[in-house]
């Protein structure tokens, strides 16, 4: 058996790819890795929101899959669209780093307390979050590989950016974090801190349950789901401030998730907690719930007002 691995090209896609590649190999699978170029990739100097947050980063590699140029697609949980194009199916999620999202800086006085501070993300998640809870403060956007935005932030583009600590872990930065900030205040995107892996229909069904059963860590798949059928249901993308986090206690999942209006006014936060094996219908009633309790007409109003720029 021969494992073909398609993954972007940055740094961090790479270093996904790698780790799936090490977790096959040690099972006795033969591998290969591909890159492949995406969308996402190309176009820097636009937000991730006014391009199209449907399939960003993973469209080009989703049609090497149908064609079966690679087996399985490695992607960060976080970038997958909630809803998966016909005959698309994510087999694994492997076991999460720690969700937290990070201030990094080369600079040592820097504090979400310091108003003149300028912090760098093109998140609208991270934005509304701060212009909730830290009006004060200024943001820029930067894109880029993890690399691309920490020189940008050291050629004077910002004092700090805004980032998941998986990536800046997983690439060695770790002495660059100031802060870790606080999951009461900025809830992760669903799916941060997990890598999965992505399948077309038409791959051999052996060859697949083989993959999943080296790659899949059960308590964050239990998880994942729950977020990602909460993401469904609020019909949320790339562009869309909402967050949620599920996490286990025993055999139990407690949830909590929301929406930001864009200028950080209005913050809709709700929990649920369920049976491991409910972990979908959890997700999608604790949506409901946030939608019912005026997360609707946020929602509306960030679709209209993206639509119009």
């Amino acid at each position: 058996m021969k494992v073909r691995i398609g993954t972007r090209g940055s740094k961090l896609a790479l270093w996904q790819a790698y780790h799936v590649q090490d977790k096959l190999e040690t099972a006795g699978i033969e591998t290969e890795i591909v890159t492949i170029e995406t969308k996402g990739d190309k176009i820097l100097d636009v937000s991730i929101a006014k391009i199209g947050s449907k399939g960003v980063f993973t469209e080009e590699i989703e049609e090497q899959l149908a064609n079966g140029t690679i087996d399985i697609a490695v992607h960060s949980a976080k970038d997958m669209q909630s809803s998966l194009p016909e005959g698309f199916e994510l087999i694994a999620f492997m076991e999460r780093e720690e969700v937290n999202d990070v201030m990094v800086s080369h600079k040592e006085d820097v504090s979400l307390e310091n108003d003149d501070l300028v912090l760098g993300t093109s998140s609208t998640r991270r934005i509304a979050t701060l212009r909730h809870f830290y009006p004060n403060i200024k943001t820029v956007p930067v894109r880029g590989n993890l690399q691309t935005r920490i020189r940008k932030m050291e050629e004077g583009a910002c004092d700090a950016l805004l980032l998941a600590y998986a990536g800046v872990h997983r690439m060695g930065y770790n002495e660059k974090i100031k802060s870790k900030l606080s999951l009461e205040e900025f809830i992760p995107a669903v799916g941060q801190g997990s890598v999965t892996v992505e399948v077309h229909e038409s791959l051999d069904p052996a060859k697949k349950l083989k993959i999943s059963g080296v790659l899949d860590h059960p308590e964050t798949a239990h998880c994942l789901k729950a977020e990602r059928a909460f993401l469904k249901t609020m019909d949320g993308g790339c562009s869309i401030p909402v967050f949620g986090l599920a996490q286990l206690d025993g055999e139990e999942i407690q949830m909590k998730g929301g929406i930001i209006s864009l200028d950080g006014k209005q913050r809709i936060l709700k929990e649920k907690n369920g049976p491991v094996h409910q972990a979908e219908i959890l997700g999608s009633e604790l949506a409901n719930e946030v939608l019912s309790s005026g997360g609707k007409e946020i929602l509306e109003e960030i679709k209209t007002r993206l639509n119009n720029e």
